[in-house]
Formats: structure tokens, sequence, C-alpha cells
């Protein structure tokens, strides 16, 4: 990604177009614009403006008529706010007792302002949890989301480690595979793979296994185990994009 594109850090604004294309974006479908403005509750028009100005940046495709899908730099910048969401949400429910609703709400209160360094100590604090309170996956720390190119889960060998960047299928089949801790986000350990396809998998809630056509939905990044030599990985937040 050119320099000049990332000289300026990114405004909530922009995080929040960034967050709400990734919770829309259906594995490489784009997200139409007119969607798009519903879920942000502005025009059409001020949409569309957005998105082209976020192509200019490289975090977001702009398709004219078709809409916008995330850069792999966009995916990683939405995950990152994602993660700050989900861990305030954990703290708010389990420590002050709020409703998982409601700490949802709040907690969209502080993930923009919220420092890379304080999510990782909030993190630690809460014990690393995997899943909000609401049963949704955690994003993981800051600094894991790999700038590689999305490769079939079926491709990564066994032992090794995968970040689900999409889960295609319909809702149903979303929904469930989201309920055994596959979704945008969770790392996933390949344990074994089947003569047919099929996987068992380590995922954030725990020991699953999968049936090839499900394994198929799902595309991931590469990531390095510890014992592997470190990846080029997203920057801690400094302030720039």
């Amino acid at each position: 990604m050119d320099d000049h594109n990332t000289s300026e850090p990114l405004s909530e604004s922009v995080e929040m177009y960034l967050l709400r294309i990734a919770l829309l974006q259906d594995g490489d479908k784009p997200v139409p614009i007119s969607v798009l403005a519903e879920e942000l509750a502005v025009s059409p028009v001020s949409a569309n403006q957005m998105c082209r100005k976020l192509a200019e940046r490289d975090v977001v495709i702009y398709e004219p008529y078709r809409g916008v899908t995330l850069t792999l730099h966009g995916e990683s910048v939405a995950l990152r706010v994602l993660r700050k969401r989900r861990l305030w949400e954990v703290f708010l429910a389990e420590k002050l007792g709020m409703e998982p609703q409601l700490a949802e709400e709040m907690a969209c209160r502080f993930e923009h302002v919220t420092p890379d360094m304080l999510a990782e100590r909030l993190s630690s604090y809460l014990g690393n949890p995997v899943l909000s309170p609401q049963g949704e996956t955690i994003p993981a720390s800051v600094g894991s989301v790999v700038h590689r190119p999305r490769m079939p889960l079926i491709q990564i060998p066994a032992g090794h480690l995968g970040q689900v960047v999409s889960v295609g299928g319909d809702d149903t089949t979303r929904t469930f595979l989201r309920m055994q801790g596959v979704g945008a986000g969770a790392i996933l350990r390949t344990l074994a793979t089947g003569p047919d396809g099929s996987m068992l998998l380590q995922a954030p809630s725990g020991q699953i296994s999968l049936a090839a056509e499900l394994v198929e939905l799902i595309e991931v990044t590469r990531v390095r185990s510890p014992e592997e030599e470190p990846l080029l990985t997203v920057p801690a937040d400094t302030g720039e994009a």
C-alpha cells in the first residue's frame, strides 16, 4: 500500500464505515452502497462519496453499481476496532453486570478511543476471552492479522494456523459456524484433514469437526504459530493509518 494513502489517521467515521462493511460483507460479495447507507443512517449519496474516498486510501475496493469490499488493510482495521468493542462488552457485562445488549451499545462508544495497548491490557485482565457475552467471536490480538492472500481453509496443513476472513453459505449455516467459534477474526488450528475434505480443528470454542461442505465455505489468511518465525503484522495504533 502506498504511503501517501496512509499518512493521515483514520477518523471515527472511517472506522465505522470499515467496521460496518466487515459485518455486512458476505464472503467476497461487494456490500451494496444502499445497504451500507441504511445501516449507517446516512444518505446513499454520502455513503457513495465516502466509499470513493476510502478506495483512494486503499482500504476498500469500490465497484460502481456493485458496491464495496474491504482490502486486507481495511479488514485489519475493522477487526482491530471490533476486537476493542467486544472486549469492552465482556468487561461491562461480566465485571459491571450489564445486560449483553446494553453492554454492546455502551462498548460502541469506547471502541474508537481505546489505544491498542489498553485493549491488550484489558484482554489480559479479562483472561483473554474469545467470545463476547452474545457469543460473537472476538478477533485475535492486534498484530496477528497477516497481510497475506486469502486461501481456502483446506489449504492450511495439519498443525498450522489460519485466521478466518470470510464465511460463506446462508444465514443458518453462518450462524451455526459462529456458534462453533468460526467467525471473522477467529484463529483456527488444523488438527487433521480427512480424505473427503472434512477437518478436525481447534477453534476458540474448543475442538470441532466440520464436514467438507462446511470447510469449503471458510476462507482464511495464514497465521504463524509462536514457534515459527514472525510474519509481517499490522503495526500498533500510533496515530497513523
